[in-house]
């Protein structure tokens, strides 16, 4: 199954790509392949194939969620350019519409 060129450039199309002549030839015939391929692995017989969710098996790799001390309030501020009543202090990032 061959893809032709208004298919290529409707799909450019969509992505928001520019294509040159060049471009359009060329992909045409790359997807045109990759096209065939999966259309081929589509014959092959997989009734007696399991299903699976992932090709390898998965193993949760994070350390246990365990409470733990974290930092106390001065030291969390210790670094901080600019604190005050144990918050950090930050320039304003709203306007707020009185132009201050």
């Amino acid at each position: 199954m061959g893809l032709s060129r208004d298919d290529v450039l409707h799909v450019a199309h969509l992505g928001r790509i520019h294509l040159s002549e060049e471009d359009v030839a060329k992909f045409a015939d790359q997807v045109s392949s990759i096209v065939d391929y999966v259309n081929k692995l589509g014959e092959l017989d997989t009734e007696a194939v399991e299903p699976l969710a992932h090709a390898l098996p998965l193993r949760n790799v994070l350390r246990p969620d365990e409470p733990r001390p974290g930092l106390s309030n001065r030291e969390a501020l210790g670094g901080a350019p600019d604190a005050a009543d144990g918050c950090f202090r930050v320039p304003r990032v709203i306007d707020d519409g009185t132009g201050a």
